[in-house]
């Protein structure tokens, strides 16, 4: 009997063994079924959070508010940790693949800011251009934007029913504002933008940017100073100190020596390097992008034109600070107690020089001022010159690109300009003296005389060139760039210069 009760025991305990094995399987499939074998996934993610490792925010995958909400009735039940549809019915393995994936990518961010990613393309994107000005094209974008250098292309994808249409689905614009000077244009090298069909079938992004891009060109005229800053700096600036730094800049006719000089103000409108867009060979994609640059007129802004109502003042003032200069303004200097006010002197070394120029400096150092005699070794290096203009209160040179360093001068300074013999107030006056008073600086004109030019020296009194200069004009731009402003020099009269320097020193000075 004792063994038939021990024997008969034991079965109940192997009957219940065996019953619990077999709910093992509904036991997992009601799991599987429900949230409870997803409650784990917090606890994964918070010790990946203590490792320091990148996490996709559940909650971010999740349809539903992630906020835990006490049930509206007995019959409805919480789903604190519920994931989306997308994710819900998937193994704990499957959802870690997942996250980690997205992890891998979000850790991929590039020097520029670029994220490498797969080809994702915007609901749809937006293409506007502006012809309508005499000195530009532009045209924007926005949305699911690409861009290939190397073959000057842009595509726009996607596009929207209210975007511009180009005919055949495809612009071109060469960015840089002077579209006039057909023959210059044809230095600047196109960027085709193609949209709609055109675009049906663009690159793979292989980097992606989370900034906007600018395309500009250092092409054309970017040798000489003048047309640096009229032509691309001050249009740079129009366009893309918007963005406050977070913008790429482009450059198509990549130069090297260019990007180098003008560093500090490419750095203070944007974080990143220039891009050689000529030799990218990368599928670069952007949220919005900008082709051409806003240019207004010569050494200008139109409040009225800027999109963002900027001035030459806010210019000047972001010039202060790309450069570091701490002088924002003049003050009299005080004659009683022998202060003397600075005056830098440009001195031009091929044509339209002073061949008196001792002279010149001594005449003004006698009349009052402390001179800073600027040769073209001095203005090359433009970080160190834009420091010595600011420091003084008056700049005076022969018509050129050199006296284009006045934007540099503090506010209430005075620039006075040479203009030599031919005809020439109006022209040098629209390029150097118009834009002045709205750079918050004072202009003064001295116009060399027949005497004071050396084509005396090169014609007879009874030429054109001396009895109507203005007929020259009317033969075209080589003939008056030839004769007026490459084949003559200004001899002072020193006399003349001296009155001149005299008004000036009684306008910079107090008693």
């Amino acid at each position: 009997m004792k063994a038939r009760r021990n024997e008969s025991s034991k079965k109940p305990r192997c009957g219940g063994a065996v019953a619990a094995w077999l709910l093992v399987p509904l036991l997992v499939l009601v799991l599987l079924k429900t949230d409870c074998l997803l409650q784990v996934t917090p606890r994964l993610d918070c010790e990946r959070v203590r490792q320091g490792q990148q996490l996709v925010d559940v909650a971010k995958l999740k349809d539903a508010d992630p906020t835990p909400k006490t049930p509206d009735s007995a019959t409805e039940a919480p789903r604190s940790h519920a994931l989306s549809d997308e994710i819900a019915g998937h193994s704990i393995d499957a959802i870690k693949d997942l996250k980690h994936e997205k992890d891998s990518l979000a850790m991929k961010a590039a020097i520029d800011g670029s994220l490498r990613s797969s080809d994702v393309a915007a609901p749809r994107s937006k293409l506007s251009c502006n012809f309508s000005s005499k000195r530009m094209n532009t045209c924007a974008m926005e949305g699911d934007v690409r861009m290939h250098g190397k073959s000057g292309s842009f595509y726009v994808v996607a596009v929207s029913d209210d975007s511009y249409r180009p005919e055949n689905g495809t612009v071109v614009i060469r960015p840089y504002p002077r579209k006039w000077e057909k023959w210059s244009m044809l230095t600047v090298r196109e960027v085709t933008i193609h949209s709609g069909a055109a675009a049906a079938a663009p690159p793979r992004c292989t980097v992606r940017h989370d900034v906007p891009v600018v395309v500009f060109s250092t092409g054309a005229y970017s040798r000489n100073f003048f047309h640096s800053m009229t032509d691309i700096v001050i249009p740079l600036f129009n366009t893309a100190r918007e963005y406050d730094g977070q913008v790429q800049l482009v450059a198509t006719d990549y130069k090297h020596k260019w990007i180098t000089q003008f560093r500090h103000i490419l750095a203070a409108l944007s974080v990143y390097p220039v891009i050689d867009f000529d030799a990218d060979e990368t599928v670069r994609c952007f949220p919005s992008a900008r082709v051409g640059v806003e240019g207004h007129a010569e050494l200008r802004i139109i409040p009225a034109l800027s999109r963002k109502g900027y001035t030459m003042t806010d210019f000047r003032d972001f010039l202060r600070s790309a450069y570091s200069l701490k002088r924002a303004w003049t003050t009299p200097a005080n004659r009683s107690s022998g202060q003397r006010p600075r005056l830098v002197m440009v001195l031009r070394r091929k044509s339209r020089s002073l061949t008196n120029e001792a002279e010149a400096i001594a005449t003004a150092t006698e009349v009052g001022f402390e001179v800073v005699a600027a040769g073209p070794e001095m203005v090359a290096n433009m970080a160190e010159f834009a420091e010595v203009v600011s420091s003084c209160d008056v700049m005076v040179g022969v018509h050129g690109a050199g006296l284009t360093n006045m934007v540099f001068l503090p506010n209430n300074g005075t620039v006075m300009q040479i203009i030599p013999w031919g005809g020439l107030r109006w022209n040098c006056f629209t390029e150097l003296g118009l834009p002045v008073p709205e750079m918050g600086i004072r202009y003064v004109e001295y116009e060399a005389t027949a005497e004071e030019t050396t084509l005396k020296d090169v014609y007879p009194r009874d030429h054109v060139v001396f009895t109507d200069p203005l007929a020259i004009h009317k033969k075209g731009f080589d003939p008056v760039y030839e004769i007026f402003l490459e084949g003559q020099n200004v001899t002072l009269d020193i006399d003349r210069f001296r009155g001149t320097m005299q008004q000036i020193y009684q306008s910079v000075t107090i008693a």
